[in-house]
């Protein structure tokens, strides 16, 4: 049985696509997976027969070296970059290959970039209220009544992201570290079943790493979470599996112990 037919099998059920009542256990099947996927600019070619599966609320970590593939990985997922061959789905039910950027976002897919993106002439609470999932156009977003479900749920991600004796601060007054907890924030506003997060914790603090840390292990109670990052000690400490990229492809995979000490890695990203 191929990969494909395995992860499409009948039993193979995911919470996100299962009844509400549904009694199976959910918590163990993929939510994500990418089957010989090939991606060339120019010539170069930046993904190389790429597989990877993720499971239904992990927290996976992807390292390796600059150039490996890591970032263009994240922009083939949510449609941002259209691969040469291959297969990416979410659950056993959505080719993500068919869908574009918006379509693959509503379906419960974040993302949040290395550097944060918040309103900062916006409070905290603003910036959060902004991000709901709910009617964007204008006239709806300015006369609309904050109805009492949705302060309720602002106020549940103020207290996740540690936030919510600011929530009145302007957001372009917080430090790094902060803003970078209020962009997690606004992703879970739109309640994803997968949060993708670039180095999350570059150009925190060590007291902001451990904060960041500890969120990171909360969320992933609800959500599947997927982060690139360079920083191997903050790895160790959030990861339930590391994946290496190098050239494009899986290098190696496992817990941070195998992969700190598989030969290759080292070779290559880690130093000796």
């Amino acid at each position: 049985m191929s990969m494909l037919e395995q992860l499409t099998h009948r039993d193979r059920v995911f919470d996100f696509l299962a009844p509400v009542a549904s009694p199976v256990d959910v918590r163990h099947g993929p939510i994500l997976y990418m089957e010989g996927v090939n991606v060339s600019f120019d010539g170069f070619k930046a993904i190389n027969n790429l597989n990877l599966t993720v499971d239904d609320g992990e927290l996976r970590c992807i390292i390796g070296p600059n150039g490996a593939g890591k970032t263009t990985m994240m922009d083939i997922i949510t449609g941002k970059t259209r691969p040469d061959t291959g297969s990416v789905w979410f659950g056993s039910r959505h080719n993500l290959l068919t869908k574009n950027e918006p379509d693959i976002a509503s379906l419960g897919i974040g993302r949040k970039f290395q550097k944060p993106t918040v309103f900062e002439a916006l409070t905290v609470f603003e910036n959060l209220e902004l991000a709901m999932a709910a009617d964007k156009r204008i006239l709806p977003t300015l006369t609309a009544v904050m109805k009492p479900e949705y302060r309720d749920r602002i106020d549940e991600v103020l207290e996740t992201i540690n936030l919510a004796a600011i929530g009145n601060r302007l957001a372009g007054i917080l430090s790094h570290g902060q803003k970078q907890w209020l962009e997690i924030g606004m992703l879970l506003i739109q309640k994803p079943d997968l949060l993708m997060l670039d180095e999350p914790v570059a150009g925190m603090s060590v007291a902001e790493r451990k904060k960041t840390a500890e969120l990171l292990r909360v969320i992933t109670r609800d959500h599947t979470v997927l982060v690139i990052e360079h920083d191997m000690q903050f790895v160790g400490d959030i990861a339930d599996r590391v994946t290496v990229m190098h050239q494009g492809k899986v290098l190696s995979e496992g817990s941070i112990d195998h992969v700190k000490q598989d030969p290759k890695v080292i070779e290559v990203y880690l130093g000796h």
